[in-house]
């Protein structure tokens, strides 16, 4: 899959969400979506990126956006990390990982010599026509929600 640029058209999808309810992109034209993919829920890193989301949601919406979180993790999964941290947004779980590949974030890694085939943590903000307005790459956890509050206009 190619990579995505700033003004595509973000890849629709469908997937199952923490609540079980699927819930699709096209459901959600007309609010601005802040998009983040993550490898792996109750990790330290995730785990921070989720609470940062869960403590600024009211600031998000305030912008007119809503939040979603993908992984590959299960629903079960997913349910358990939302419990366990009182997760205030949806987790989306893509174990197919057909979503992570269309938005190019599924990418060989390395953590100490070892290479391994994992998600990059990145982050999409998609305009209310459905086009991706913003990208953050191999994203750093700490402050990235003030990142995001910046873009959103």
């Amino acid at each position: 899959m190619a990579s995505l640029k700033i003004s595509d058209k973000a890849p629709s999808f469908t997937l199952l969400s923490t609540e079980g309810k699927e819930i699709s992109l096209d459901d959600f034209k007309g609010k601005k979506i802040v998009l983040y993919f993550y490898p792996k829920d109750d990790t330290p890193g995730c785990t921070k990126e989720a609470c940062s989301f869960r403590d600024n949601l009211v600031r998000v919406k305030k912008k007119g956006a809503v939040v979603f979180g993908i992984s590959a993790d299960a629903v079960r999964a997913h349910q358990k990390f939302t419990e366990k941290y009182d997760l205030n947004f949806p987790l989306l779980s893509d174990e197919t990982k057909e979503v992570i590949n269309a938005y190019g974030v599924w990418k060989k890694k390395s953590f100490m010599g070892k290479s391994y085939m994992g998600i990059e943590r990145t982050t999409f903000i998609i305009d209310e026509q459905g086009k991706i307005i913003h990208i953050f790459p191999k994203v750093k956890v700490d402050g990235h929600v003030d990142e995001i509050l910046k873009v959103l206009l």
